[in-house]
């Protein structure tokens, strides 16, 4: 026996109540969406990031060693290059040896401080009695001088008078010779005459001789003038630079502040000479892993060039990159959890440490400059940094630049 068709009333209804179960699921699900994600923030432009610590060597040379491989795990101290230190070794004993010499330098004008000064007073002393003893040379000289010229004067006028006397005695001599020749006198007289004569020209050549001897005395006592006046002007310079032995003490002592800042300076260099022997161990400043190895033994190296990189895998965190529009209610503190590609999504949790200054198109390279008149508005990210929970990466599976899914929940 055939159905007997429905009525259009009948369809009409069953389409209704179809539509509004439908409108209903929907509204549920919206419901339960919304109630699931309501006060959380996510975003899948995230990566985890760490320290990333460039090794360089201090100073240049030539590698001799390279103790380490790419991705091996070092501690804080490990050697990662060692260079040849050969040419440091010899710059620290040429400084050594300079400071040696500058401590030398600091002794020597140290004692001529001390000698100076302890003889100063003597000099000066010694000075001023060379001074009056070269005074009463002067002065004696000069009246052995006067005592010359008073000879002279003395023997001069003897000469004139011995002279007179000798020219009246050979007068006389002349007369008697005509007086004896006519007989008027005797032999006797004329030879007397002539003796007397003899005389006088005798003492006329001895006043000579003592005019002549007391010009000498007078060259002699003048010479002897010269000479006391030449020591008083020694003695008198000596003096004056007795006197100056406090100017002399002074400059000395300059002498030995400027040795001793020598020194200093000599002690600097040691230092740094040192200081840069053992710049050619280069060490880990840190523990971490090693990562893209440059540096092959045999190779020059400047100071400053990259040798490798080292990142400390225990302290890593995750920069997530949130809209703008996300940022509202987000705040440092907050609960988050991250999903890691590389696993599966496998989850860790964390927390919001802090919101960077600037959106990422800030410390770009080319910065976007908006004043023009083709200004397209763009959802800007701010980075987002997560500090993850301690203890939940042990084994150091994360590793810097992975994607993750990060999650923070506002409310």
């Amino acid at each position: 026996m055939a159905e007997e068709p429905q009525s259009p009333s009948l369809t009409s209804r069953r389409g209704f109540w179809i539509a509004v179960a439908a409108v209903l699921l929907a509204a549920i699900g919206v419901t339960a969406w919304y109630m699931l994600t309501a006060g959380r923030e996510s975003t899948d432009d995230a990566q985890v990031d760490a320290h990333v610590t460039p090794i360089a060597a201090r100073v240049g040379g030539t590698v001799l060693t390279v103790p380490v491989v790419d991705n091996q795990h070092v501690e804080a101290g490990a050697v990662l290059v060692q260079l040849d230190p050969r040419d440091y070794e010899i710059a620290v004993a040429k400084a050594r040896a300079e400071l040696a010499d500058a401590e030398a330098s600091v002794l020597t004008a140290a004692n001529n401080v001390t000698i100076t000064s302890a003889t100063a007073t003597g000099n000066v002393s010694t000075a001023q009695g060379s001074v009056e003893q070269s005074l009463a040379s002067v002065d004696q000289a000069q009246k052995e001088l006067e005592q010359a010229r008073a000879r002279l004067v003395t023997a001069q006028s003897r000469l004139r008078e011995v002279e007179a006397n000798s020219t009246k005695t050979a007068r006389d001599v002349e007369r008697l010779r005509g007086l004896l020749a006519k007989d008027e006198v005797s032999q006797q007289q004329y030879d007397a005459a002539v003796a007397a004569a003899d005389v006088q020209r005798a003492a006329v050549d001895s006043s000579k001789s003592l005019v002549i001897e007391a010009e000498a005395g007078i060259r002699v006592a003048d010479g002897k003038l010269m000479w006391a006046r030449a020591g008083e002007q020694r003695e008198r310079a000596g003096l004056k630079s007795a006197q100056s032995a406090p100017e002399q003490i002074a400059a000395m002592r300059a002498r030995v502040t400027a040795a001793e800042a020598r020194v200093q300076q000599a002690k600097a260099a040691l230092d740094q000479a040192e200081m840069n022997r053992q710049y050619t161990v280069v060490k880990a400043p840190i523990a971490g892993t090693i990562s893209r190895k440059a540096a092959e033994s045999g190779q020059v190296i400047q100071a400053g060039q990259p040798l490798m990189a080292l990142i400390p895998l225990d302290t890593i965190w995750v920069t997530a990159n949130f809209k703008e529009t996300q940022l509202r209610d987000m705040r440092p503190g907050q609960r988050t959890t991250i999903a890691v590609d590389a696993y599966g999504g496998r989850e860790y949790s964390g927390t919001v440490e802090s919101l960077s200054a600037a959106t990422g198109a800030r410390f770009s390279l080319l910065p976007p400059e908006n004043a023009t008149g083709n200004y397209v508005k763009v959802v800007q990210r701010v980075p987002v940094k997560i500090q993850l929970a301690s203890g939940q990466d042990s084994e150091h599976v994360l590793r810097p630049g992975m994607s993750v899914v990060a999650t923070v929940y506002t409310k």
